[in-house]
């Protein structure tokens, strides 16, 4: 199980941000958090999500090609 969930050094060092921007991040609820007492950890599966939701098309993808 420990696999699956992440500390904020972890994913911080994952996203390449400083752990205080996942703390940031997690405090105002715009990354998926899990709260255990006073622990924060991060699903896997849940960050990898979230990235796809924050993942942009680019310009060309809007193209169509005939």
């Amino acid at each position: 199980m420990s696999n699956n969930l992440l500390t904020p050094q972890e994913l911080a060092d994952e996203l390449g941000v400083k752990i205080s921007t996942v703390y940031h991040w997690s405090h105002i609820g715009y990354i998926p958090t899990v709260k255990l007492g006073n622990l924060l950890r991060f699903r896997r599966a849940s960050i990898e999500i979230w990235l796809e939701k924050k993942e942009k098309k680019g310009r060309w993808s809007l193209v169509k090609i005939m």
